[in-house]
Order: C-alpha cells, then sequence, then structure tokens
C-alpha cells in the first residue's frame, strides 16, 4: 500500500494553493486505490486470474490483462506522493526543463513536473525558456479533460509549461519533439513502454534519464522494455529503486 499523503510544505517549492491541490488529489487517489483493493474489490476477483497467468497460462494472462486495463481505464490513481517529489527533485537537480510524460492520467504527477521545469527555466535566457516544457500525454479524453482542470486550478506555475497531447501517442510522439529530451516518466500500459522509448531515443539527450513506474508489481509486463535494455546495454544503465511497486531509473548514456 502507497504512503498516506501528507503535508510536503518544507520539501516542495510550490504555493501553498498547489499544495494544498496536490494533497487533495493524492489523498482522492489513495481512497480509490483502497476501494480497488478491498477484499471484495474488482483487483481481488481479478488476483486468481493474474496467478495463472503468472504461473505460465499465457492465455489466462491476456485475460487478466484485458480485465485490468478496462477496469483501470477510468481510474485516477496517480503516481505515489513519495515517487512524485523524488522525480520533482530528480528533474530539479537534472535542470531538466524538455520532458515527456508518457501517461498523464488526471494530470497529477504532470503538476511536479511542470513546476520543476518552471523553476529550472526561470535560470534561463528568455529564448531557452520559450522552450522550456513538459510533453504530457493521454489516450483516455475524459482523463485529460480532469488534467487541464487541475492544471488550471494550480494557476501560472504550472499551467504554462504543460503542452498535453491527446491520443494515442505512438501518433503524438511521432513528431515535433525536442531536439534534446532531458527526461522521461514512464506511467502507462506496458506494452507501449517500448514503442515509446523507441519513437524518443533519437531525441534524448546524452545523459537523459527515464524514470518508469510499477517495474516490480507489474513485471510481467515490462519483459521487453526490460529486454530492450539488455539488448542495448551500451547505451542505458538501469536499476530498481525500493519504492512501492518499483521505481526505475534508467540512465541514457550510449
Amino acid at each position: 500500500m502507497a504512503p498516506v499523503p501528507v503535508d510536503v510544505s518544507s520539501t516542495l517549492d510550490a504555493s501553498e494553493r498547489v499544495k494544498a491541490l496536490l494533497l487533495r488529489l493524492h489523498t482522492n487517489s489513495l481512497a480509490q486505490e483502497e476501494e480497488l483493493n478491498k477484499p471484495d474489490g474488482k483487483l481481488s476477483t481479478l488476483k486468481a486470474l493474474k496467478s495463472q497467468g503468472d504461473a505460465g497460462d499465457a492465455a489466462a494472462l491476456a485475460d487478466y490483462q484485458r480485465q485490468f486495463d478496462d477496469l483501470m481505464r477510468d481510474k485516477m490513481i496517480a503516481l505515489e506522493q513519495d515517487k512524485a517529489l523524488f522525480v520533482y527533485h530528480l528533474c530539479r537537480a537534472l535542470s531538466a526543463t524538455r520532458i515527456v510524460e508518457a501517461g498523464t492520467s488526471f494530470g497529477l504527477s504532470t503538476i511536479y513536473l511542470a513546476l520543476a521545469v518552471g523553476q529550472n527555466a526561470s535560470k534561463l535566457d528568455p529564448e531557452q525558456r520559450r522552450a522550456a516544457k513538459v510533453i504530457a500525454t493521454e489516450n483516455e479524453p475524459a482523463k485529460a479533460i480532469l488534467a487541464r482542470q487541475h492544471w488550471k486550478e494550480a494557476g501560472e506555475e504550472v499551467e504554462p509549461w504543460i503542452e498535453l497531447r491527446e491520443g494515442d501517442l505512438r501518433q503524438t510522439l511521432a513528431s515535433d519533439l525536442p531536439a534534446e529530451i532531458d527526461f522521461v516518466l514512464f506511467d502507462i500500459w506496458t506494452p507501449m513502454v517500448v514503442p515509446t522509448l523507441r519513437l524518443l531515443e533519437p531525441n534524448l539527450k546524452k545523459g537523459a534519464v527515464i524514470v518508469t513506474d510499477n517495474v516490480t508489481s507489474s513485471a510481467y509486463g515490462y519483459e521487453d522494455f526490460h529486454d530492450y535494455i539488455k539488448t542495448h546495454r551500451n547505451a542505458y544503465r538501469s536499476l530498481v529503486l525500493p519504492y512501492s511497486g518499483g521505481l526505475e531509473f534508467t540512465l541514457y548514456d550510449p
């Protein structure tokens, strides 16, 4: 279970309005996650199917993945607070100003990314500042609407730094990318990770960082990603950080 959201006033450089919004969204996300994970919740009914899949039943695994994806399609479960804070501070430390988020959902993690980009961009000259942005992606229209509402509520610290691309990211990220991408956050349907990485790879800056969520709890879905990293080991260095569900840190260093 993810940690209960806490006040982050001392660890996040943001207005009280934004901090209150983040706390509310994290609390709502956790409440929905707990509801899904109740003994009689919908996720619990899928556990037997997942167990069959983990034991080698390919049909059961495919059925589990289909039902799980259908279940989560309209759910507003976000990157946990401790992970989001880590990503925020990591982007600040990297001075990242060109970020791609694959899987925006209802826009919570994007707020952290946009805060980091805006704060990093404040140190740049006007021309460089204009290029600073988070390219966020979302395939579900209802989630995209909610995300925009949350960013508007967050205000000038956040909203101007986000470019939302709606639809299949295999199309929306196929063109018009920054010449050099500093940071990528993967929090999407696992079969989309490798196709997305292949799209972004030509534009990754040497020293770019990729963070991928739930690589332990959804290990079966990340096999292609890990195979890709191993196959291209001359370009990628990767380790799993001990956050709930596993959070993978990958350095692009060709």
